[in-house]
């Protein structure tokens, strides 16, 4: 490998330019790598821009120590994290001109006022800097026998040699962004450990009846929590036609497949009154008018909505209303069984592609020398609210000084 200026560089290939890859090329030395982002859509990022339109959570900022402990598996982030946390990622946008603020849900977002495309435009003008390269509408379809890349631009087949490769293919959700997860199939083929990609992050389908959708569909349901085991998130969910969505409904994505794998039916529990206990809720209903019809007991003394009542008039047996302690334990437990997740591409993240198995401790690929694999197309999980991005960015952030240190020691 090449250790100073006046040595041929060392050409790396980067197949991919989501965040992972864009922070990767950012901090590559480009006085040792030749850099190229070979891209097949028409322009960068395309799925970055996507998630922006929403509010662009660039990260969160909750301590970096219980930060961490919202990925799964834990041990194979850590390092990553450790290397360029939530704070390194607020201080690396802020260098090239992001400046950003905390909302109240405690997500970092770009100052008011800064656009998306503002956004990537820094991050582009950052590697120009850095003398990247980009190739676009060049889509990679296999390796030749001498595994150099091989990519189908114009309808054309164009092979490209290099010296490290990195992957930064992404996950198999929202496909109009290009992130499809065809890949997978290739890895396959040369017999590269993978596992199937599933949803996270995403709603779930419930088979609710039809009085329940005419009155509800569309209507949040605030101020809860749901919890599977020892998991317990507080926030709110949607219902929908078919289901439910929303943050609190996300973070058991995991829960629920696991669930449904070996069941017809996964069961989580909510609990429509966080703020109360269950002997608090016991006092306020057996101090109300018992003349009062359920509905209005609950509405007026415990402040819930008509959605949180007809969600415990659907999911609870009617006789168990008659008993305030039962109902105290239905508004504290109510269960809901889900029959499904919705399908990868509306999915906001997945989970599959490249197993851990594949990779070393530095991301490389241990079947093929000289090429690593960063990002979502790796089989890793984390809730939304910035930990997703985050994830991205602290490993391309860790490949980019690594192979920068080990470059530098040959």
């Amino acid at each position: 490998m090449a250790n100073n200026k006046t040595e041929k560089k060392i050409r790396i290939s980067i197949i991919g330019s989501g965040p992972s890859a864009l922070i990767l090329a950012a901090e590559l030395n480009s006085d040792i790598f030749d850099i190229s982002i070979f891209e097949k859509n028409n322009a960068p990022s395309r799925k970055f821009l996507v998630a922006g339109k929403g509010g662009f959570n660039l990260t969160h900022s909750e301590s970096p120590e219980t930060f961490i402990n919202k990925y799964s598996p834990l041990e194979f982030i850590k390092p990553f994290f450790k290397k360029f946390n939530n704070i390194d990622t607020r201080k690396w946008f802020e260098a090239i001109g992001i400046k950003t603020f905390t909302g109240t849900s405690k997500r970092v977002f770009p100052e008011k006022g800064i656009k998306p495309n503002q956004v990537l435009e820094a991050i582009l003008q950052k590697l120009q800097h850095n003398k990247v390269k980009f190739y676009f509408d060049h889509k990679w379809i296999d390796f030749d026998k001498s595994f150099n890349l091989v990519f189908e631009q114009k309808k054309e087949n164009i092979k490209i040699k290099s010296d490290i490769v990195i992957f930064a293919l992404g996950g198999a959700s929202w496909k109009i962004t290009g992130s499809d997860g065809e890949w997978l199939e290739l890895f396959k083929k040369h017999e590269i450990d993978t596992k199937d990609f599933a949803p996270s992050n995403c709603a779930v389908k419930i088979n609710w009846n039809k009085d329940f959708i005419q009155k509800h569909v569309g209507k949040p349901v605030k101020n809860i929590a749901i919890y599977y085991n020892d998991k317990y998130v507080k926030g709110e969910m949607v219902i929908t036609s078919t289901g439910m969505e929303g943050g609190a409904i996300y973070a058991h994505a995991g829960n629920i497949r696991e669930q449904l794998k070996n069941k017809p039916l996964a069961r989580l529990f909510i609990d429509l009154k966080p703020s109360l206990d269950h002997e608090q809720i016991l006092q306020k209903l057996d101090r109300t008018n018992k003349a009062k019809s359920l509905t209005k007991i609950l509405i007026e003394n415990l402040k819930l909505t008509k959605a949180h009542v007809d969600l415990i008039k659907h999911f609870s047996p009617k006789g168990k209303f008659m008993d305030n302690k039962l109902l105290a334990r239905i508004i504290k437990n109510l269960p809901i069984e889900i029959s499904g997740l919705a399908s990868l591409d509306e999915a906001i993240s997945t989970v599959g592609g490249l197993s851990m198995e594949a990779i070393d401790e530095n991301l490389k690929i241990k079947k093929l020398p000289f090429h690593y694999a960063i990002g979502e197309m790796l089989d890793w999980d984390a809730p939304t609210g910035g930990y997703l991005l985050q994830a991205s960015f602290s490993m391309g952030f860790y490949l980019a000084h690594y192979l920068n240190k080990q470059a530098l020691a040959i």
